[in-house]
């Protein structure tokens, strides 16, 4: 029996995008669950823009479809998908107020002015942006201004909501704020967000599940969690940070930075060259180089790195639990 849940799942069945003789996405599939906060993670280039660009409709699909609902949306234009989209550039009307870039899709849709003004106020509301109906977008902060932006695109009442990079143009401070309203807000909404990130931190703090892209295709997916303490690639591991890859005799492994310790030379699994130390508050990542030219980092607390302190030259050996490896499948 397929429930009312399932039956408003966002879906991906063999997606491809070509630019000419470039191919952009790579026969993509994934599933994504209802009222999920997904976060698309991969270096430029890999796709992910693309993916979400052709979900919104902003972006045509060159083979594949795109299911919402149980619905094929492939070729239906943005406003008739149940989808909105937050940009990265926010893209508001700077002659319009914050009440009137709420309401601006309401009135193309010819909604009388009290409607789309009381449903406005209500987005803004939302979005605790009340006081500053009446400003123009250059009177606001950048923090403020993707508040309106993301007031805009909810107010179509979307089933899903996507978002291309929303918070790379805020200061750090602010983008650690601004992640946990977004998060506060998919959790009340109740509906589905698509996040496209580069930023590892950004997707576990957000993300239920993240999905790795990687030269047009899939990486790996899965609650973030799993995806960040089992890697199944090489790349995943070095791209998710905080993750030696180490090859051993027995293969390709992958092993936490901060699951290795520093121990005396010739007593630990491996003896290794420290190349560089930097100090990180709590912590201290210490960079040493081991047989085959490999780089291990060392995470430890820095109240156990200054006990013993090392530095650039000092021969170590390195400590982990043969347990903490974790086997690579490519």
């Amino acid at each position: 029996m397929t429930t009312t849940a399932q039956r408003q799942d966002l879906e991906l069945v063999s997606v491809t995008k070509r630019f000419g003789e470039a191919l952009a996405v790579d026969t993509v599939s994934h599933h994504f669950k209802h009222a999920s906060y997904t976060c698309f993670l991969g270096p430029s280039g890999c796709g992910k823009s693309s993916t979400l660009r052709m979900i919104a409709g902003h972006e045509s699909v060159t083979e594949g479809s795109i299911l919402l609902a149980g619905r094929d949306i492939s070729k239906l234009p943005p406003a008739q998908r149940g989808t909105a989209m937050m940009f990265q550039n926010y893209a508001l009307f700077p002659h319009l107020s914050v009440l009137d870039n709420v309401a601006f899709s309401q009135k193309m849709a010819g909604v009388d002015a009290p409607t789309r003004r009381k449903t406005a106020g209500e987005m803004l509301e939302l979005v605790d942006m009340t006081a500053l109906a009446d400003r123009l977008p250059d009177q606001l902060s950048g923090g403020q201004q993707q508040r309106v932006a993301l007031a805009r695109a909810l107010i179509t009442r979307p089933q899903v909501l996507l978002l291309d990079e929303p918070l790379s143009a805020l200061d750090p401070f602010l983008r650690i704020r601004m992640r946990s309203e977004l998060r506060r807000l998919q959790q009340e909404l109740g509906i589905s967000f698509v996040h496209v990130t580069h930023g590892q931190d950004e997707a576990l703090a957000l993300a239920d599940e993240i999905v790795v892209m990687n030269n047009a295709k899939i990486e790996q997916a899965g609650p973030a969690r799993e995806v960040f303490n089992a890697p199944k690639t090489a790349f995943v591991a070095r791209f998710m940070g905080g993750h030696n890859v180490l090859a051993l005799p027995e293969g390709q492994f992958a092993i936490r930075s901060d699951d290795v310790g520093l121990g005396v030379p010739g007593q630990g699994q491996q003896d290794a060259t420290v190349t560089g130390v930097e100090y990180q508050g709590t912590h201290v990542s210490v960079a040493a180089r081991i047989a085959g030219d490999q780089e291990v980092i060392v995470l430890m607390p820095d109240q156990h790195f200054f006990e013993q302190p090392k530095n650039p030259g000092d021969t170590v050996g390195l400590i982990w639990d043969a347990e903490k490896l974790h086997r690579l499948t490519a």
